[in-house]
């Protein structure tokens, strides 16, 4: 694992809210804006761009955790911009918190984190779990 960033250090991602990104289950859609557990994919992956420039070839990144608070809505069509700053860094866990932005509405805020493990020990873990 690479040690090249500190907390402080920002990445940025941007996603144009897509049909598929808004609220539905198994009922059918809810609402037509970005649905809380698509925002949550969407963090984790701006937080990851940490984990993908940090990893060796031999490793790969496993989601921790991750806390949301959904704070305003988003239609489909908006652009939504991500910013994840590293707030620490313990041992080879990368732990980000995230803000995402509609123009000058913040959509959401919180916390993620992903360890950087050996790609052995990560199938090891899966198959024994299986």
């Amino acid at each position: 694992m690479k040690e090249i960033f500190h907390p402080g250090d920002r990445k940025t991602f941007s996603r144009r809210v897509r049909e598929e990104d808004c609220a539905a289950f198994d009922s059918g859609q809810v609402h037509p804006v970005y649905a809380t557990f698509a925002l949550a994919r969407d963090a984790e992956w701006c937080c990851r761009l940490f984990v993908l420039d940090m990893k060796d070839a031999d490793e790969e990144g496993i989601g921790t955790m991750i806390s949301i608070q959904h704070r305003s809505p988003a239609p489909a069509g908006v652009t939504v911009v991500f910013t994840a700053v590293v707030s620490r860094i313990e041992g080879n866990e990368v732990i980000c918190t995230f803000e995402a932005r509609a123009g000058d509405r913040v959509i959401a805020t919180g916390e993620q984190g992903q360890k950087i493990l050996k790609k052995e020990k990560l199938e090891r873990l899966f198959r024994e779990n299986s």
